[in-house]
């Protein structure tokens, strides 16, 4: 992550001022940010990026948080103020369900052959 990124992002991130010394939050999210642009699992996230359970945990709490979405619309409006995006939408809510035998099968799994079928007048 570039330092205009990071500076971008960083104020949109909780903040947590007591407890124990924690892993660093730009560390992390690059780790967490590496993990989905590679779609590996959690354990496999390489070491440098901190111990996996640190970056899964921080993930869930800034995804409760709403830090993930403040993130996008952050970024969606800069975009937008800047004129670099347009907004065209297409939607597609066609969603037709249907049923194994919707398909023409017959009951049973009994099929019809040509030669039984009967003939067209």
């Amino acid at each position: 992550m570039s330092d205009a990124e990071w500076e971008f992002v960083r104020p949109l991130l909780p903040v947590l001022v007591r407890g124990r010394r924690r892993l660093d939050d730009r560390r992390v999210l690059n780790g967490i940010v590496w993990k989905f642009r590679t779609g590996t699992a959690w354990r496999d996230v390489p070491e440098r990026y901190g111990p996996w359970a640190t970056l899964h945990t921080r993930f869930r709490r800034w995804a409760a948080d709403g830090a993930f979405e403040r993130m996008l619309r952050a970024a969606q409006s800069q975009v937008d103020a800047a004129g670099d995006v347009d907004w065209p939408v297409s939607v597609d809510v066609a969603v037709v369900r249907a049923h194994q035998r919707a398909a023409g099968a017959r009951k049973g799994g009994s099929t019809v052959q040509l030669s039984d079928a009967p003939e067209a007048a």
